[in-house]
């Protein structure tokens, strides 16, 4: 790869993401939300590596393929959820690779395109489907009781007034179909009310919603269980996340990977069990003044990386209960 070609484009913490990963000549990297290929231009220029870039909208994939042409044969792009990494990785013929990044949520790509309904700033059709296909977001504002909208907005989205919001939808859906992000976003500010240089009214909505219609929490308590899988001893983690709800899961399956548990006196049977990773950032790492003014996305963006042991992988963990797509959409 030439290495004076820049990125296309410059990832939220893209430098410390790619520190922490430590690439090393010879080894395999799979960059598990491909975007825009910043992450995977840094890889490949680093060192001598090979990357997997996996992605389940077909819009970045297309858009990578003069990166593939310039990796010379370095990167194979897949499209598919970063769910499936250890599936993906397994097609491909990868018994185990060196480290695994992910930046987990909505693509600035994703986010400058009216045509996606990803944002409320800007109008489109309100899809928010990051693989373009399946159930949008429409579909589930149209279809979905006003007690699952409210839960959706209430746990995705952290909006305080979800009840109120729901009860505004379902209202408004009684006069005409809500098929735009302006008249959702119209329908939410009507409800929540912002005060000055707060984020706007219909922004916990959206999240929800994009949140709940992609699965992202699922998906991304699946894809740390698929890294703890195919990670190496040694192998590095590395996941950037970008609001409480994420950095949770993150934290969370990293201090429960991190722990030695098992065996007691009382049930000296049971087998001890050894910490799958050693975690790296005792803190979260955070953006510097400059890159957030630069870019004000930044802002929320925290970064958490682990190191593989050489124990076996965990058990899954069970799937929190909270409401899932199809059984919404099923009336269930």
């Amino acid at each position: 790869m030439n290495e004076r070609q820049p990125p296309r484009h410059i990832p939220v913490l893209g430098r410390e993401a790619v520190d922490w990963l430590a690439p090393r000549d010879g080894g395999i990297y799979i960059d598990a939300t491909f975007g825009a290929g910043g992450y995977t231009s840094a890889i490949l220029s680093a060192a001598d590596t090979r990357v997997i870039g996996i992605d389940r909208d077909r819009t970045a994939i297309a858009a990578g393929f003069d990166l593939v042409d310039r990796a010379e044969g370095r990167l194979t792009l897949v499209e598919d959820r970063f769910s499936n990494l250890a599936e993906v990785c397994a097609a491909q013929g990868i018994a185990a690779v060196d480290g695994v990044v992910m930046d987990v949520g909505v693509s600035s790509m994703q986010l400058d395109g009216a045509e996606r309904g990803f944002s409320f700033r800007l109008d489109g059709p309100l899809d928010m489907r990051m693989s373009q296909h399946g159930v949008s977001a429409a579909d589930v504002v149209a279809a979905a009781s006003e007690t699952d909208l409210a839960n959706i907005i209430y746990i995705f989205g952290e909006e305080r007034r979800s009840r109120s919001v729901a009860r505004a939808i379902v209202a408004a859906r009684r006069e005409a179909p809500i098929t735009t992000t302006r008249a959702l976003a119209d329908i939410v500010a009507k409800v929540v009310r912002a005060k000055p240089n707060e984020i706007h009214p219909a922004t916990r909505t959206f999240q929800a919603l994009r949140i709940f219609v992609n699965e992202e929490l699922d998906e991304l308590h699946q894809a740390l269980a698929g890294a703890e899988r195919v990670l190496k001893p040694g192998g590095r983690l590395v996941v950037v996340s970008f609001h409480s709800l994420e950095d949770r899961i993150v934290k969370n399956f990293l201090v429960e990977r991190a722990k030695s548990g098992g065996g007691s006196r009382h049930l000296p049977e049971v087998a001890h069990k050894a910490p799958s990773f050693d975690i790296l950032t005792k803190r979260p790492v955070t953006a510097g003044d400059d890159e957030v003014a630069a870019n004000p996305r930044a802002r929320s963006a925290k970064l958490r990386a682990a190191a593989r042991t050489d124990a076996p992988a965990l058990a899954e963990s069970e799937l929190p209960a909270w409401p899932r797509l199809a059984s919404v959409m099923r009336g269930g």
